[in-house]
């Protein structure tokens, strides 16, 4: 969905619209529309009280996609004015559905009291302004994110040389900077899957965000970035493309488009190198699921106990290195927690007491915190300082080096952190207006005022059992509420003396109850309102002080924040590692491929839940063998076969112990899998035409240092099409590219090609026939297949039996070529088109007596009866 850019607040757009002749728009309205004029495409919800309001055509469009009503309510210049409205209070997941359902959203506040409006005149109406613009890639608050997946917002920049890019979640401070060639665009965004992109306006492709082309400037980007980390050159963190640069003077402007100035907390940048990591292209991605769909491999793998180590765990997945060094890092801290269950175990026990550091940490800097967030900061810092001296107990015994950066990064700010705990109360309530956020003991003006505010409710029922007394009502209650505060309240049928009695001042009638007020009653309630006043000040003071330490020690906090987001991911690889018993891969330098008894992860997991067990197969794509031909029936297990050595490549290259008995591994530079068939019509590309987009795309970008997954290509053409492309993709892989390579067809004549090509080994899925069925033995075997089986497999699909005789027959033809000739002269001799189905028998009394019969109804005598009756049938037939 396109969306125009976000604009600026523009003091000309508050004068309102011109008169019309079907008349003036009310005060009200003419705020409205300037403030929707400043929002551009976006919908506006305007601050009405205790309801965000939308009018006209967002009022329409809002009720459509939230399923509430429309209604009309007054007019506008001259016609009903369409409006809809939700609770300001839950108005969060109407605007967390609004988002979903691809539309900004501008939140309109009141920026004043009404008391202020009213002293500017009887006709003056309270003062609004957009005080944040609602996109995708710009949410925050825990209830509209998906709090274990990242929400990037990423800007792309098309220049000549490159397309620079520029990736941030502000919600956890990440940001990156990275620049690719523009073929490679729309892997990286794959890899990345943004929650909204941004385009210049005269680059975009017909999704995403459009902004005007002068906000991507790169020196703008420089300066804003400098700015933010109180640096005056960015060299310390890298050396960024100029491209990536104006990627994040698009980004950072829309960042303050929507946030009208917001304080957001953005990391350091860093710098992505596509070299740095394993290339998998947006199909691999597709066909491999490695972090999204119902059978992902995160899904399967996943066990993190924090927010922050789960959308690490993704990353890693989306993006598996490409350097040896950092991946034996993060290989022996999988190996040390691993091989020390206890560790492990208490380790897990204290990371799952962590709440989401990163992001409370987000909206606390943005002026967006709730006392909550402030609690979820002591506890996580807490339990980090817990867990760094749990890993320090432990490293004594001989931790390996890559744990040194992380446990650094573990000692939370002492000072804040004492504060916290000093503070706060161990569970604050939501919001601070409630009160009751600072525990006793820390303030001694608060708790005397606190004193003073319970001592007067005390008082409140020493009036009222004294009121009782004075007028013998027995029933007399004092209560409040939000409209008119404290007040007296008596039945009706009790009211009338109160009515006489010059001491008590009627306030309010409803149905069956009166309510008054006495001037006791509210010297009372003024001293409660007071004395609760004063103790919402002081609170407010302490917050805004711990709210200062947290921005103050927000760097601090955010290297916390990743340290236990890695050591979560560590220990979770372990527990799956140790659970499943995978094995540790050995990576070389070379292009080795050695797996003994590798298993596919998601497919072992789906079968143990239903008590059944995988069959592992070994693969050794060597120099005599690194292309193998496999063949064997559909249902043989040959598409699982070539995804499992896929991700335990990745699943190596990411860190992470394997799903085999062993492995050997040279890094892979780019993985490629064609696996699968779809097509595209929403680009009019056939189910052919996106195999070949596929394949021309493995044989323009491949290099011998590859893995190559090729499966059934050729298939979606005419046969002999088919296998010339087979067959010559094939060679082009051998001869020319080198890769190590997993090729699986059913065009068993690739098999010539043995004696020719000396890197190309056979192998087949093992199957069997068994008095007449198939068996599926899942076992990778050297040799060829002896057939696909297609007819078997059509058989236990349930293809109806004459379909399958009728096919045997012309198979049969085919195969024996009618003593040499060519299929097509073979299959002239069959009448294809003259064949019929075989005459069904006439209808007689017979079978017309058993199509009635419902044998499931029949009683013994009925089904005795039924047996004579049919042998007299049978006999006058």
């Amino acid at each position: 969905m396109m969306t125009t850019a976000i604009a600026s607040p523009d003091p000309a757009t508050t004068n309102g619209p011109q008169s019309q002749a079907a008349g003036q728009p009310t005060p009200m309205m003419q705020q409205y529309l300037a403030l929707k004029a400043e929002a551009g495409d976006a919908l506006l919800m305007f601050r009405m009280g205790d309801f965000y309001e939308l009018f006209l055509e967002d009022a329409a469009t809002a009720a459509a996609a939230l399923d509430i009503a429309l209604t009309h309510r007054g007019e506008h210049l001259g016609r009903p004015l369409p409006m809809c409205g939700v609770p300001a209070h839950s108005h969060e997941a109407y605007l967390a559905r609004l988002v979903k359902a691809g539309h900004a959203v501008a939140i309109a506040e009141q920026t004043e009291d009404p008391s202020a409006a009213k002293k500017r005149g009887a006709k003056s109406i309270v003062n609004r302004a957009i005080v944040r613009i609602v996109t995708p890639g710009t949410l925050m608050e825990d209830r509209l994110l998906e709090s274990r997946r990242s929400n990037w917002l990423l800007a792309v920049f098309p220049a000549a040389d490159a397309v620079g890019l520029a990736w941030a979640d502000i919600s956890t401070g990440d940001l990156h900077l990275g620049a690719v060639a523009s073929s490679q665009l729309a892997d990286e965004r794959a890899r990345i899957a943004p929650a909204e992109m941004l385009w210049p306006e005269d680059e975009a492709p017909g999704d995403g965000t459009v902004l005007p082309r002068s906000r991507f400037d790169s020196a703008a980007a420089v300066r804003m970035l400098c700015a933010r980390l109180g640096v005056s050159t960015l060299d310390g963190f890298g050396s960024f493309p100029r491209a990536a640069l104006a990627a994040a003077g698009g980004l950072l402007a829309h960042i303050e488009a929507t946030q009208r100035g917001t304080a957001i907390h953005l990391k350091p940048p860093r710098l992505h190198q596509p070299g740095a990591v394993m290339a998998i292209d947006a199909a691999t991605r597709r066909s491999l699921e490695l972090v999204e769909g119902p059978a992902s491999l995160l899904g399967s793998i996943d066990h993190t106990v924090t927010a922050a180590g789960a959308r690490a765990l993704a990353a890693d997945l989306s993006a598996p290195l490409a350097d040896r060094d950092a991946i034996e890092a993060r290989l022996d801290l999988v190996q040390w927690f691993a091989s020390d269950t206890p560790l492990r175990e208490e380790a897990r026990t204290l990371l799952r007491r962590a709440p989401d550091l990163a992001r409370a940490l987000g909206r606390i800097v943005a002026g967006r915190g709730v006392p909550r967030d402030l609690s979820s900061l002591r506890d996580g810092l807490a339990a980090a300082e817990a867990l760094g001296a749990l890993l320090d107990a432990a490293g004594s015994g001989g931790a390996p080096a890559a744990l040194d950066p992380v446990r650094h990064h573990l000692s939370p700010p002492a000072a804040l952190l004492g504060h916290l705990r000093a503070a706060l109360v161990e569970n604050p309530p939501a919001q601070a207006a409630e009160g009751g956020v600072i525990v006793a003991g820390f303030d001694s003006a608060l708790d005397d005022v606190r004193s003073l505010a319970h001592d007067s409710r005390a008082a409140l029922g020493a009036l009222e059992t004294q009121l009782r007394t004075e007028t013998g009502i027995a029933q007399l209650r004092i209560r409040h509420n939000n409209v008119i505060g404290y007040h007296l309240e008596v039945a009706s049928r009790h009211a009338d003396p109160l009515m006489a009695s010059p001491g008590f001042f009627h306030r309010q009638t409803l149905g069956t109850t009166m309510r008054f007020d006495t001037e006791a009653l509210r010297s009372l309630a003024s001293r409660i309102a007071q004395a609760q006043a004063h103790a919402l000040a002081a609170e407010a003071a302490h917050l805004e002080d711990l709210r200062d330490g947290v921005v103050a020690g927000a760097a601090a906090i955010g290297r916390v924040a990743e340290a236990l987001g890695a050591i979560d991911r560590s220990a979770s690889l372990a527990e799956c590692a140790v659970r499943n018993g995978w094995a540790r891969p050995r990576l070389t330098d070379g292009v080795d491929f050695r797996i003994v008894a590798g298993r596919h992860p998601v497919v072992e997991a789906a079968l143990r839940a239903k008590g059944e067990a995988f069959v592992p197969n070994d693969c050794r794509l060597e120099d005599d063998a690194r292309l193998w031909l496999v063949t064997g029936p559909n249902m043989g297990g040959k598409s699982t076969f070539l995804r499992q050595n896929a991700l335990v490549a990745i699943l190596a290259q990411a860190g992470s112990f394997v799903p085999a008995a062993e492995a050997t591994l040279g890094l892979v530079d780019r993985l490629y899998s064609r696996v699968g068939a779809s097509d595209s019509l929403a680009e009019g590309r056939s189910t052919f035409m996106v195999e070949m987009v596929e394949t021309a795309a493995i044989l323009n970008g491949a290099t011998h240092r590859s893995l190559l997954l090729l499966d059934e290509v050729g298939r979606g053409t005419a046969t002999w099409d088919g296998l010339a492309l087979a067959w010559s993709i094939l060679e082009s892989i051998h001869d020319r590219i080198g890769a190590r390579c997993l090729f699986a067809s059913h065009y068993h004549e690739l098999a010539a090609l043995k004696p020719r090509l000396s890197g190309l080994a056979l192998r087949t899925m093992k199957a069997r026939q068994w008095k007449g069925d198939l068996l599926f033995l899942h076992e990778v075997a050297e040799g060829a297949a002896p057939g696909s089986f297609g007819l078997d497999v059509a058989r236990l699909a349930g293809v109806p039996s004459d379909v399958l005789a009728r096919a045997a027959e012309i198979l049969a033809r085919l195969e024996q070529g009618d003593a040499g000739k060519g299929a097509r002269d073979a299959l002239g001799d069959l009448p294809l088109f003259a064949a019929a189905p075989p005459a069904r028998p006439p209808a007689d009394a017979l079978r017309a007596r058993l199509a009635e019969v419902h044998p499931d109804s029949l009683t013994p005598r009925a089904a005795l009866d039924l047996v004579y009756e049919l042998k007299r049938l049978g006999s006058e037939s």
